[in-house]
């Protein structure tokens, strides 16, 4: 429980992300290699060299780190370099961690027993159950909460892999989409202004359209896979008997729900400076008081829930070092990203710019989404957030097309590889460990890209979709 050394730093302040005295004009495109380094060793570190990874990580967040601060440090003064560093760490990084954190103590005290028959019916009804739940207890929790009982309905099954591609697909990475609470991305947005709503109420429809052809395309391909499975076929009696346990837990989701409400509503007027960032009463309460429901769970939840869930810390300290890393390393290209056409990422403006110097929605979409599909959709939603100007109000008025495009694209696109968002490393290693022999890293993206690429393809030129502006 190390990662909780950064609980000093929680507060909840809304102020942009990069240090003002940091000019990104004035940068070179170089001063971003710490950042793509250390996304690029996240990628390959738990694949070619597992057993050194697992046992340095930290480490090698650290250095990254390191390699990002001292040039800052050298060009503009170790003040101001200082003062950048803070300014991630209590703007941005205290509260994103905070927040996964209290989701995923109190969905590990949530435990659902009991037996489900595994017919694809039964088994489609669970996807979307998880994808439901997602927008609410985070795609995390929900995933946590419903990957051993999974697990346990597929066993019987020849044919199981698919089940878990798709439960990555739906229940980790799409059902998140609707809510800060649901998505990394999402709740960056929301410490960005963007409104807690304004998901849910903007890109319903499209989450609905790819949740409902996901399950559909699963149903079919479940139905066709588990002919002549005995375990498949529907007896008489009903299919699921199932039981929820630790319902204390349940409350404090609310509670959690409440605090990330109150903290956007409550706006008292009382602000403190750390440095240069300025701190809001409201943001700091509510995330002690986030912290407070994670401690409350741990101490009402009986330990054998936890214990039949397979519970421990280190899937969180794990993320918890490695965003540490990313939040810093981050700083300058965030800089340089904000300098608009006047800084070394100009191109990426270009790219994303229609003639008429309108933002060119299809390509925020499917930029951001390939970028978070092989880095992290997380930062990689808060590049493109600036790319597209970072200001959450024109962002959600005049230029809402554009970040519905950027939502979809980190959310959505997070699915296509095990390393585009937290959960889906974190699913693969639970079905492993019950001897399911899961595809490799790029089989994986070969099953993900023919799932998911077509019905992104579709949602591109749907009339419904914010992202018809092509030319």
């Amino acid at each position: 429980m190390r990662f909780l050394l950064f609980i000093p730093f929680a507060i909840w302040p809304q102020a942009a992300f990069a240090a003002p005295a940091l000019d990104g004009g004035s940068m070179s495109w170089p001063l971003g290699l710490p950042f793509a380094g250390l996304l690029l060793t996240i990628a390959v570190g738990p694949l070619l060299f597992p057993k050194f990874w697992h046992a340095h990580y930290g480490k090698i967040a650290v250095l990254w780190s390191v390699l990002a601060l001292v040039p800052l440090a050298i060009g503009f003064g170790p003040q101001t370099a200082f003062a950048a560093f803070v300014h991630a760490a209590v703007a941005e990084y205290a509260s994103f961690i905070i927040l996964l954190f209290a989701l995923y103590v109190v969905a590990g005290g949530i435990l659902v027993t009991g037996q489900i028959r595994a017919t694809p019916v039964n088994l489609t009804v669970m996807l979307a159950l998880g994808a439901g739940m997602a927008s609410f207890v985070g795609t995390t929790g929900a995933a946590m909460i419903l990957i051993r009982p999974f697990l346990r309905a597929v066993e019987p099954r020849r044919h199981r892999v698919h089940a878990i591609v798709f439960f990555i697909i739906l229940v980790a990475n799409v059902g998140g989409a609707l809510t800060p609470l649901g998505d990394p991305p999402l709740f960056v947005g929301f410490l960005h202004g963007v409104d807690f709503f304004w998901t849910a109420r903007n890109i319903w429809l499209q989450t609905l359209i790819v949740a409902v052809s996901l399950l559909i395309v699963f149903l079919l391909l479940d139905m066709w896979l588990s002919r002549g499975d005995a375990a498949a076929r529907a007896p008489k009696t009903p299919g699921m008997n199932i039981r929820v346990r630790g319902g204390i837990n349940l409350v404090l989701i609310a509670g959690i729900v409440a605090c990330i409400l109150g903290s956007a509503f409550w706006k008292p007027g009382i602000s403190f400076d750390i440095f240069g960032t300025i701190v809001e009463l409201q943001k700091a309460l509510s995330a002690l008081a986030l912290i407070v429901i994670a401690l409350l769970s741990l101490w009402l939840t009986p330990d054998e829930h936890r214990e039949s869930n397979g519970f421990s810390f280190e899937p969180i300290r794990e993320v918890a070092i490695l965003f540490a890393g990313i939040f810093t390393a981050i700083i300058p290209v965030l800089a340089m990203l904000q300098a608009g056409k006047a800084g070394p990422f100009a191109f990426l403006l270009t790219a994303v710019t229609a003639k008429d110097g309108l933002p060119h929605e299809a390509a925020y979409f499917w930029l951001t989404g390939m970028l978070s599909a092989f880095l992290d959709n997380a930062p990689t939603y808060l590049v493109f957030f600036e790319l597209a100007g970072g200001d959450a109000n024109e962002l959600m008025g005049p230029l809402a097309g554009t970040l519905s495009a950027i939502s979809m694209g980190a959310v959505y696109m997070g699915a296509l590889t095990y390393i585009g968002n937290a959960p889906n490393f974190m699913v693969r290693a639970i079905a492993e460990e019950q001897a399911i022999a899961m595809p490799s890293f790029f089989a994986y993206l070969g099953w993900a890209a023919l799932i998911l690429l077509p019905l992104f393809l579709l949602l591109t030129l749907l009339p419904v979709s914010p992202l018809l502006r092509l030319s």
